[in-house]
């Protein structure tokens, strides 16, 4: 959620963030007016209390001198009158009370509406206009190594790793069972992800992946994108579509010591995504799915040291790929591609050699204080003020992507599989896997 602030005395700002996301504009305007209402409806308030709080000093005293008979017949009708205005303020007050909660829940639902304003140097436009910051990486030629490439399926079957036939059977489409090795790959990946992440300060988590309204909402995955999450109705329970929404909400309501900031945690977790609007995209292989696992970086810090912490995820992320020995590029995110929360996003996306073009593998989103408003959570400043603090989320591995990436950057021409040495420790050190079909 955004300051108030930024409506009063930015509001062109506010203004220009919408446009570059294709969003309302005008929304602004409304929420300034609902800002007006709701603080006039405050006022009105707070003055009908005033005086009904000041109405009731006035009574007490003359209440007593009538029940002990030493009133004046003037102080009697005096009490008679306050008596009947005070009657009259109780149900002013009570009407100014329902007017303000109705004039809060009006500016609040309007408000929560609007995404996160986005970075300044974050390329304008829609999914198509990302910028590419840097390529990492030679890719293979496979044909001058006289290498037919194999995509991951054919090269799943061959080493009996991916079974997407009896994943459909038993889930349904978009559902995969990773078998003999591609289990182990997966454990593989993720320890290596998690070694990785303690070295850079991370502490290990292993979050719940079902959570309540107020988690999601918290992190704005209720907007937007809202069509992708299972929820749970007899249960009002949501499925998480990334472990960043259960770590997010770990400090929900807290106050955090300024002196353990940045507070960074490394979540395992599974991640369900109902993948709508998606029909007919990836349909082959386990590129786009309903269900996999993933190891999230999460970090919360002073705002002030956003942006940094938010490269310095990039490099942990870029740092993963490269000891994978996997081609990459690091795009900036267009503005118009940007979830709720992001100001701005990173993207690695890795070279896949059977559809001959990059496919995103990580991102890492600086979510400013946005998120930390929306879920209460909060440090203090130098003068023991509480502000609120920034959160910065980053995947360092997405198993099934990732999985994908090795299979066919790292074939050879009799369908074995290369391992980078990163990953041979996690391997029992077999630094080649053979085919099994």
């Amino acid at each position: 959620m955004l300051d108030v602030r930024v409506f009063r005395d930015n509001p062109d700002r506010v203004r220009a963030s919408q446009t570059a996301r294709s969003e309302d504009a005008a929304l602004v305007d409304r929420i300034i007016e609902a800002d007006v209402r709701r603080r006039a409806a405050a006022s009105a308030f707070d003055a009908a209390r005033a005086e009904q709080k000041d109405l009731g000093k006035s009574i007490g005293p003359l209440q007593g001198k009538v029940k002990s008979g030493k009133a004046t017949d003037a102080e009697a009708t005096e009490l008679e009158a306050l008596m009947s205005r005070a009657g009259q303020l109780a149900a002013d007050v009570t009407a100014a009370d329902d007017a303000q909660r109705t004039a809060d829940a009006d500016f609040t639902a309007l408000i929560s509406g609007v995404p996160n304003l986005v970075h300044p140097d974050a390329p304008v436009g829609g999914e198509d206009d990302f910028i590419t910051r840097e390529t990492v990486g030679t890719i293979r030629d496979f044909s001058a190594e006289g290498v037919a490439v194999r995509d991951h399926l054919e090269l799943g079957a061959l080493h009996k790793a991916i079974d997407v036939e009896r994943g459909a059977k038993v889930s349904g489409s978009r559902f995969y069972y990773l078998t003999g090795v591609g289990a182990e790959l997966e454990f593989a990946l993720v320890n290596h992800a998690l070694a990785m992440a303690r070295a850079n300060g991370f502490t290990p988590v292993v979050p719940p992946t079902l959570v309540r309204a107020e988690a999601m909402e918290g992190t704005g995955f209720l907007g937007q994108a809202a069509e992708n999450v299972y929820h749970l109705k007899d249960d009002d329970m949501y499925l998480v579509g990334t472990a960043e929404v259960p770590l997010a909400a770990y400090h929900m309501d807290e106050i955090l010591d300024p002196n353990s900031l940045p507070l960074r945690y490394a979540g395992f977790s599974p991640c369900f995504r109902r993948e709508a609007g998606s029909h007919g995209k990836d349909t082959r292989g386990i590129i786009r799915v309903h269900w996999f696992d993933k190891v999230e970086m999460f970090s919360f810090t002073r705002v002030e040291d956003a942006e940094a912490e938010h490269e310095r995820f990039l490099q942990w992320e870029k740092d993963f790929f490269t000891s994978l020995e996997i081609p990459f590029r690091v795009i900036d995110t267009a503005t118009g591609d940007l979830g709720l929360s992001a100001a701005r996003k990173f993207d690695i996306e890795a070279w896949i050699p059977s559809q001959g073009t990059y496919r995103e593998v990580t991102s890492t989103s600086n979510c400013t204080d946005f998120q930390a408003r929306r879920l209460r959570i909060r440090t203090r400043d130098e003068s023991g003020a509480t502000t609120p603090v920034a959160t910065i989320n980053g995947t360092l591995v997405a198993v099934p992507r990732a999985i994908v990436a090795l299979l066919e950057n790292h074939q050879q021409a009799d369908g074995s599989v290369r391992i980078p040495a990163a990953l041979q420790p996690w391997l029992h050190g077999r630094s080649i896997l053979e085919p099994l079909a």
